[in-house]
């Protein structure tokens, strides 16, 4: 089987998150929480919040979605960059993504002591996103059941998340979901920047008639 960064992310979280489920002071160390980030220096945080999970269906969903996203993204950037420095640059590109998808809420909620996040949504909106740029027109199976064009459920998911991030709605951390699909789109966009003409071709000509 050849290697994937991919499916090594996917072992390596989903073996964190494990560890986590059974012990609580592992995800209280590697936790997203801005107040220990800004007052405590611990800015490792940013990063290590990516790895550990909530309960399993929360790592099953995010790790679902990386799966059937990654590997394409993965092979793309591959293709584009040689097998040894592609490969390198996708894994820096998930953890990179990972990071700046949390910077939001470490501006916003450093001073708030009850504020806390976990988990890859962040990272994995980016890689969907970078998808979405390289294929909007392809179809997207809404909760695995309604066909939708990738563009629209993009555009949706940007407006969806960035209502809920200002209404504070539920417990997920839904201003890391908008700012990590931004993040990806703009650091493969950096990478290689033909893609935002390639997207646009594609918007046009490969519009579904």
């Amino acid at each position: 089987m050849e290697f994937s960064i991919t499916l090594l992310i996917i072992i390596f979280t989903s073996l964190v998150s494990y560890q986590g489920f059974s012990k609580y002071a592992l995800i209280d160390r590697l936790k997203h929480s801005p107040i220990r980030e800004y007052r405590e220096k611990e800015y490792y945080r940013l990063l290590t919040s990516g790895f550990v999970h909530a309960d399993w269906t929360h790592l099953i969903i995010n790790m679902f979605v990386l799966y059937s996203f990654g590997g394409f993204i993965e092979n793309f950037i591959v293709n584009e960059f040689g097998v040894i420095q592609g490969r390198i640059i996708f894994t820096a590109f998930y953890l990179l993504n990972v990071i700046l998808a949390n910077i939001p809420t470490a501006v916003r909620q450093k001073d708030n002591p009850s504020f806390s996040s976990i988990g890859a949504s962040g990272a994995v909106s980016g890689i969907i996103f970078v998808f979405i740029l390289l294929k909007p027109w392809a179809m997207l199976l809404l909760f695995f059941i309604i066909p939708v064009p990738a563009i629209i459920a993009g555009i949706g998911y940007l407006v969806y998340s960035s209502w809920a991030a200002k209404k504070g709605h539920g417990r997920l951390d839904h201003s890391a979901h908008f700012a990590g699909a931004i993040a990806g789109m703009l650091m493969i966009i950096l990478l290689k920047r033909e893609i935002l003409g390639h997207f646009f071709n594609h918007l046009v000509h490969d519009f579904p008639w």
